[in-house]
């Protein structure tokens, strides 16, 4: 009973259950809907782990959302709900674009100034949310839900201007190719780099058959610099400070307004940067029409639920996220199952998480039960 507890009370046995939940129920969807749940899991796993190009695409689907996830997180942890991840990451894309379509400088000077631009365009829109909630009191759920709007027709009127419009598509043209964010792009596609790589298979199909980049190197370095700049830091302990009790934060001397502002910039800046990374780091480098959200953004909140608004949990979470998206179209192709069970484990997993009060509470009844049996 005492062991019981003791696991039950850690954060990542809430989690654990949450997901062991998510798979249950799924497994009981796809029997009610006339599928094996073992063949269907099998092909999920399958469409994961297989191949070494799967896992590759896996970390590149998590990359963004492992981004938007800490941008949503850092929100979180500071006392603001930022649902606005989605315009946010869509103007730094189009910002990167805007950039990175005009110029051709050497990579060395290309691609930060792109990926730059791509932050710049995240800050801007985070910046909007954080002034008029520490300035006027408009709450930031309201501010970003209409930049995310704002964000996707933007995007639009930028695919049709003149400027950048790729005549007969619905997109932009790319990025110019010094933008690019890939590992070894040129050398990998040489007679030179495909006579190295050959004698290696597994090498060989993540690099020639995948957009494999720095994107997850530098999602990982943001992680840990949120965990730090949080925990580690005097900006951090102002941040959270205003976060869980604003009044007393004000009362001790810490400008409230402006930490207000600086963590909308923060969260805009994560998720602009994962906006700009898929823009230089994964084919097609360019933005198109958007009839819907993408969900990056979207996808970014159930990460960062999912982590318990922990940095480097947001890692995990993203990778399992990131598993799920593209290992579910295996269950279609190979079991025929609709790719919307994946969506309704998602949806399930996150559900649960919301419950995670209930798994201490539990922790602490099989803990009085124990200590009555040895009484």
């Amino acid at each position: 009973m005492k062991l019981a507890a003791k696991i039950l009370k850690k954060p990542i046995a809430s989690t654990l259950i949450a997901v062991l939940f998510g798979f249950i129920v799924a497994a009981v969807v796809l029997v009610a809907a006339g599928y094996n749940p073992g063949q269907s899991f099998g092909a999920l796993f399958h469409g994961i782990f297989a191949r070494p190009k799967y896992i590759s695409n896996v970390i590149i689907k998590a990359t963004p959302i492992i981004l938007t996830g800490l941008s949503v997180a850092f929100a979180f942890q500071t006392g603001l709900f930022n649902i606005g991840a989605e315009g946010q990451y869509i103007a730094g894309a189009v910002a990167a674009v805007l950039v990175g379509v005009k110029l051709d400088l050497p990579p060395v000077l290309q691609i930060p100034v792109v990926v730059m631009a791509g932050v710049l365009g995240g800050t801007l829109f985070g910046w909007i949310v954080g002034y008029l909630k520490a300035r006027f009191g408009i709450h930031e759920v309201i501010t970003s839900i209409m930049l995310n709007w704002i964000g996707l027709y933007l995007s639009n009127f930028v695919v049709a201007s003149a400027s950048y419009h790729m005549p007969n598509s619905t997109s932009t043209y790319p990025v110019n190719p010094s933008s690019y964010t890939m590992l070894l792009p040129d050398w990998k596609t040489s007679k030179a780099g495909m006579a190295a790589l050959k004698p290696h298979k597994w090498l060989y199909e993540i690099m020639l058959k995948t957009d494999v980049n720095f994107g997850f190197l530098i999602a990982v370095l943001m992680a840990a610099f949120i965990w730090y700049l949080l925990y580690r830091s005097a900006k951090g302990y102002e941040l959270r400070a205003v976060g869980f009790n604003r009044d007393a934060a004000e009362f001790a001397g810490i400008n409230v307004n402006k930490n207000i502002t600086d963590a909308m910039v923060i969260a805009g800046a994560l998720a602009g940067l994962a906006g700009a990374l898929a823009i230089t780091g994964t084919a097609p480098h360019k933005i198109s029409t958007l009839a819907a959200f993408e969900n990056n953004g979207f996808n970014g909140l159930s990460v960062a639920l999912i982590a318990g608004s922990s940095p480097i949990g947001c890692i995990f979470a993203g990778l399992l996220f990131g598993g799920l998206l593209y290992g579910g179209q295996s269950v279609q192709q190979d079991v025929g199952a609709p790719t919307e069970i994946i969506n309704i484990m998602i949806g399930t997993i996150v559900f649960f998480v919301a419950l995670t009060k209930i798994v201490p509470v539990l922790a602490e009844k099989l803990e009085k039960r124990g200590a009555g049996h040895v009484q």
